[in-house]
């Protein structure tokens, strides 16, 4: 689940990561639970999914996304 709308909170990523036991899960628990905040966590997704999400996207689609942005 990726929330950009600004609606993930430390209890939800707490929730997806019940029951996961492993190192990763637990450094990246005890960091949101000690900063308060998911904004951090989420710029860093958010970088490491530009390159495959630029290399999914067709021209076309990129085209389209262009021209409703620049219309807006």
């Amino acid at each position: 689940m990726i929330d950009f709308q600004g609606d993930l909170s430390v209890a939800k990523v707490r929730e997806l990561l019940a029951g996961d036991e492993s190192r990763d899960a637990k450094a990246l628990l005890s960091k949101l639970v000690a900063d308060r905040k998911v904004e951090d966590m989420m710029l860093v997704l958010a970088d490491c999914l530009l390159e495959p999400v630029q290399k999914s996207l067709s021209d076309d689609v990129m085209r389209e996304q262009l021209r409703m942005y620049s219309e807006s």
